[in-house]
């Protein structure tokens, strides 16, 4: 195992008039909500969006513990859909502060590089301020997708912490 560096970046969108919706039309994309997301779903979702990027936290939830999660009043799980695939999703949590987190966001591999992820952050950011959110924020890091981190800053998210940290990753010629 190689231990990597890694920056973690958090970033925040104070009202939706900040919201930069250029670019951002999906006119083949259809956006459903999961209420409750089934849990086969959101393992099936997390590990399509996140293996590559090497998302790991949810591996160890038991199925259980997270079926209880994902029935609470607190979380929304959405999905972009295309031509009867799933091409993306994001989730939502409401927080006690009255701040929405998007706490999970990405494209699966086949529906990147055609602008989908501008049009879903915006769809995330105008469901979480119609949920009542006070600001909407977010994380990313420099294991996620490269476009990532300037899709959040043109949208007219803002950074506001920046974390370092290491993790072990398998070396690349195991």
């Amino acid at each position: 195992m190689a231990l990597i560096d890694v920056e973690r970046t958090y970033l925040q969108l104070l009202s939706l008039a900040d919201l930069d919706r250029q670019g951002a039309s999906q006119s083949d994309e259809v956006l459903v909500e999961l209420r409750p997301c089934p849990v086969s779903v959101a393992r099936t979702l997390y590990h399509d969006v996140g293996a590559r990027y090497h998302w790991r936290d949810r591996l160890a939830i038991s199925d259980d513990d997270l079926h209880a999660y994902l029935t609470r009043e607190d979380v929304r799980v959405f999905v972009a859909r295309s031509a009867g695939r799933d091409d993306g999703f994001f989730e939502l949590v409401r927080h006690a502060d009255g701040s929405v987190e998007i706490a999970y966001f990405g494209l699966m591999g086949h529906a990147q590089g055609r602008g989908l992820g501008r049009w879903m952050l915006v769809e995330a950011c105008r469901a979480a301020f119609a949920w009542g959110a006070s600001r909407v924020w977010l994380h990313t890091c420099t294991l996620d997708a490269p476009a990532a981190l300037p899709n959040y800053r043109a949208r007219g998210f803002v950074p506001y912490r920046v974390e370092r940290y290491q993790v072990e990753m398998p070396d690349a010629d195991a």
